[in-house]
């Protein structure tokens, strides 16, 4: 199948379902994970499809958002060694917020038993997970809670977030780049995503390298407002010494 043959029909199944993923695309089209990416982009320059987390969906459609299950399965292997590297930035002592979002998940999972540190966040997984963690002080900030996300928003978790200054944030994003900054889906996720920035001393992004270049309905900052990013090695060198040009150091995992 020539490369256009294998593009409209990659654009008829995501119209047809509504997303399409890079590995079922692989499998049903016989091709890599990789050429199915290159088939995305070239789609999503062409504006018939948009770019989200680890597929496409039709063009228009910003305020798709996959459910928490979906999100935890995707890109896993980078998503772990996101994590891993983003140990080195935790204070030995002090106070951190940790954001909302299945990679930041992954680094409470692999907190040390031996840290002793104030943490901070408004997720209802991270909490559960670290409620029983020896060495921490854990704070539940709380509010209405998203079903999709399990995460508090509105003018509770707002108000939380205006009353301490953190550490360091580790922030998820839905996608990031130089031209339209820090997006995600939701508004009211969005408010909360940047009272948690404005409430810390240093703030780095985990978010692999699928998000790059992605944009989505809400914006809540500007890659300036980060201070370091934490990826995964699929970013390319190019993009990685633009975001870097803008003023945000890049660790690619």
């Amino acid at each position: 199948m020539y490369a256009a043959e294998r593009q409209q029909e990659i654009l008829r199944l995501a119209r047809d379902g509504g997303r399409v993923d890079v590995v079922s695309l692989a499998e049903e089209l016989q091709v890599t994970a990789e050429t199915i990416r290159r088939d995305l982009k070239a789609l999503d320059r062409a504006g018939l499809l948009r770019r989200v987390h680890g597929g496409a969906i039709p063009a228009g459609r910003l305020d798709f958002e996959p459910d928490l299950t979906e999100r935890e399965s995707t890109a896993a292997d980078e998503k772990d060694r996101i994590a891993k590297a983003a140990l080195a930035e935790l204070p030995v002592e002090g106070s951190v917020i940790l954001d909302a979002g299945t990679t930041v998940a992954r680094l409470a999972a692999a907190l040390p038993l031996d840290s002793e540190l104030t943490v901070v966040t408004h997720s209802l997984p991270i909490a559960a997970r670290l409620a029983d963690h020896p060495g921490l002080q854990l704070h539940l900030v709380g509010g209405r809670v998203r079903h999709r996300t399990r995460a508090a928003v509105d003018a509770w978790a707002l108000r939380a977030y205006g009353e301490i200054r953190a550490d360091v944030l580790f922030v998820a994003a839905n996608g990031f780049s130089t031209a339209h900054g820090l997006t995600t889906p939701d508004l009211a996720e969005a408010a909360v995503k940047r009272a948690a920035v404005a409430a810390a001393r240093r703030v780095v992004l985990l978010a692999d390298s699928d998000k790059h270049g992605q944009e989505h309905f809400a914006r809540f900052g500007d890659l300036e407002d980060v201070d370091l990013l934490i990826t995964d090695s699929a970013l390319s060198s190019e993009g990685a010494a633009a975001i870097e040009r803008a003023g945000t150091e890049v660790v690619r995992a």
